[in-house]
């Protein structure tokens, strides 16, 4: 394993952030403070509890697991797409590095950004509302599976996408709504039940209801079934990352 090759390109994407601070930290920070200010104050005022907790509490993970699926494939896909885009690429597969190093520093890196930025969220959030975690280490392993899991997924949109319009597609008009009508703002259990069968099709549910239970101990669906998604979608990203190298899609042509 050259730790110094997977050292380097981390340490390259670290910076990156250094560099574009607002977008990449203080953006994303304010936009979800503005969504919990909103929804919290609108909804909040009609919602007073769900299941024992209150509105503005019950939203919380929610507002960072859709931080989080954002971040961590935006931050993906950019960090791979843009050597591709400059060709500089080619110089990163011709050096002595093999494809599972590259995968662990851009992935790593994509997914160590998006966790700073779900955990500010979680330190704002306590300044709003009284938190709970129940469950703390629970709550990190979510945390750090998902952003993991929608790094590498941002990794495969990075490769495939054929220009910036391409590399936004996916998730603005999957990801996103996706992650809306997967419980960030409500509990599945408030929908008619023709709904609720419809809604537990849609993968993020089982995200943000693990993420959920780590933190009061509910949940919409079962913490082993949640995990066991998780992890599902996890390894078909990885299958799909090493279809990649191996055949070379999108990278030697």
């Amino acid at each position: 394993m050259n730790l110094y090759a997977i050292s380097a390109i981390y340490r390259f994407e670290m910076a990156r952030t250094g560099r574009t601070l607002f977008q990449s930290i203080i953006s994303p920070v304010i936009s979800t403070s503005l969504y919990f200010v909103v929804f919290g104050a609108a909804i909040g005022s009609r919602i007073s509890e769900v299941d024992g907790v209150s509105y503005g509490a019950f939203i919380v993970p929610g507002l960072i697991m859709l931080s989080l699926l954002t971040q961590s494939l935006s931050n993906a896909s950019f960090g791979i797409y843009f050597p591709r885009f400059t060709g500089t690429i080619y110089e990163v597969l011709s050096a002595p590095v093999s494809y599972l190093e590259i995968v662990i520093a851009y992935v790593g890196a994509a997914a160590t950004k998006s966790i700073i930025v779900g955990l500010i969220i979680l330190a704002t959030a306590g300044l709003f509302v009284p938190l709970e975690i129940q469950h703390p280490l629970w709550m990190l392993l979510f945390l750090v599976l998902t952003s993991v899991t929608f790094a590498l997924f941002g990794f495969i949109i990075g490769i495939w996408a054929g220009n910036f319009e391409q590399l936004q597609l996916v998730p603005l008009l999957i990801v996103t709504p996706l992650a809306f009508l997967g419980g960030s703002f409500y509990s599945i259990s408030m929908l008619p039940p023709a709904w609720q069968t419809v809604t537990l099709f849609n993968p993020v549910v089982y995200l943000i209801s693990g993420f959920r239970w780590s933190f009061y101990g509910m949940a919409d669906v079962g913490v082993g079934v949640s995990l066991a998604m998780t992890l599902l979608f996890l390894a078909i990203c990885i299958a799909i990352v090493a279809w990649i190298f191996k055949t070379g899609y999108r990278l030697k042509s």
